[in-house]
């Protein structure tokens, strides 16, 4: 949510925003993870299932865990930037 300052330009408001909108993709990151580590958890009990297919997951929740935190980094950036007046 952006509060309104005298100091805030339309520039800065809509850097707030982006920062915002950076924080939901993040969590978005987050729940991709969780939901490839439940299909590698449920695939791990199948035995139908290739043998690549748990480590590959694995590794892609680890890739969104990891994306997720470039992005929360990010938001902040934008969020620090805005808040100095641009």
């Amino acid at each position: 949510m952006v509060t309104e300052s005298p100091h805030v330009t339309s520039y800065d408001a809509e850097l707030l925003d982006r920062a915002e909108a950076l924080r939901a993709d993040a969590e978005l990151m987050d729940e991709y993870a969780r939901r490839l580590r439940a299909t590698a958890d449920t695939l791990a009990d199948c035995p139908a299932a290739p043998e690549w297919s748990r480590p590959t997951l694995q590794r892609q929740a680890a890739a969104c865990i990891t994306a997720a935190e470039q992005l929360r980094t990010a938001a902040q950036a934008l969020h620090t930037h805005a808040a100095a007046g641009g």
